[in-house]
């Protein structure tokens, strides 16, 4: 089976998002319009593609998901597999998927078209547990695949044929929102107003072989806080003190370092709410029209990915960043790891660092305990 204990350790196995294609937005009647979102599209796959190259240095194994099928629904513009992290998380060698909309349509449309023999499935872990074969004829047979869409299917087989165990993932199950330290697995929260309570008794009750906390991140916690290495954490100054959950280790805070770069976007964030900004674009109105008419459910809230605390940990030498920042590259050299820059140039307006357009499957080593003393 896969399995992924502790996230510094030597990766294997890794999903890399995807967008679409420059041709994808000929539909853009206006060419300049046009011309920046083929643009954007070229850029964001050449930044994939050097991502996938600097992994494939360290002999990491990578897939990607497929692109939607239908591409419009509702008059709308689907959502392009940009960020693997929100939709898939190995814990430990438990895999959890999560796709909203493969949930609706299996509940209504699989007990339709089921043969007599097959088991019920009223969710998507049990349609992704039955048998391959059952999938494939469900899906093709009976064309559910306009109804499930969904580009992490073929992730998700790729899984199951390693014989990992699939469940479905809740909001309190997002690999943009735990960090698995060994025994120990810290999971964010959605906003600062979660009933901690609540998220605290859901993640207990699901992974009772881990100690399990949560850390009122306000959102995803890989925006937030990185746990570099075992000693050292890289993160927001904002954030609950860490004394409690990681007693000991050093914490090297990031406060405002990056709003300079940003200033334009604080005026568009009067336009769009601060969910995306494209740098030289915050005035033209087509533009903004044309996201927010068509794109405007793709976007996230860009303050989550301006600070450079979203990273991809290789193994426990060698980490994947955006780009320089002293303070992170002073502290990781203390520690002996090597940062690797690898831009991702349209980040703010996709919404996605290098951690969340990202998902890895599988990592060397088992299961440590980090904080023995702990009961």
């Amino acid at each position: 089976m896969y399995s992924v204990h502790q996230h510094w350790d030597p990766l294997k196995v890794c999903v890399v998002g995807r967008s679409y294609p420059p041709e994808f937005y000929s539909w853009i009647e206006i060419p300049h319009v046009r011309s920046l979102f083929e643009q954007i599209a070229i850029e964001t796959e050449e930044d994939y593609q050097a991502l996938i190259k600097k992994l494939s240095d360290f002999h990491v194994q990578i897939l990607r998901p497929d692109l939607p099928a239908n591409k419009f629904l509702n008059g709308k513009c689907v959502l392009p597999p940009m960020t693997p992290r929100d939709y898939t998380v190995m814990i430990g060698n438990t895999f959890y998927t999560s796709n909203g909309d493969v949930d609706t349509n299996l509940k209504k449309f699989y007990q339709n078209v089921k043969d007599p023999n097959w088991p019920n499935c009223s969710n998507v872990s049990e349609f992704y547990n039955l048998p391959l074969d059952i999938q494939e004829e469900c899906i093709h047979v009976h064309n559910l695949d306009q109804f499930i869409n969904d580009p992490y299917t073929k992730i998700v087989q790729f899984v199951k044929q390693q014989l990992n165990p699939i469940k479905d993932a809740t909001n309190f199950i997002n690999g943009a929102m735990v960090s698995r330290i060994g025994k120990d697995l810290y999971f964010g929260t959605c906003e600062y107003s979660s009933n901690l309570n609540f998220v605290k008794s859901k993640v207990k009750n699901e992974f009772k072989d881990f100690r399990t906390h949560v850390i009122n991140t306000g959102g995803h916690s890989d925006g937030t806080y990185c746990p570099v290495c075992p000693g050292l954490i890289i993160s927001l100054e904002d954030v609950p003190t860490y004394a409690e959950t990681f007693p000991g280790w050093e914490v090297i805070y990031l406060p405002n370092q990056n709003w300079a770069k940003v200033k334009p976007f604080l005026d568009l964030k009067r336009k769009n709410r601060g969910r995306w900004w494209i740098p030289g674009f915050e005035y033209d109105q087509d533009v903004i029209d044309l996201v927010e008419s068509w794109l405007g459910h793709w976007t996230g809230y860009v303050e989550e990915t301006v600070f450079d605390v979203n990273m991809l940990i290789v193994d426990p030498k060698n980490v994947i960043v955006f780009g320089y920042n002293k303070l992170v590259f002073d502290a990781l050299d203390r520690y002996g790891i090597t940062p690797h820059i690898v831009p991702f140039r349209h980040r703010y307006f996709w919404d996605g660092g290098i951690h969340c357009i990202t998902s890895d499957l599988d990592r060397e080593g088992t299961q440590k305990d980090y904080f023995p003393n702990r009961s």
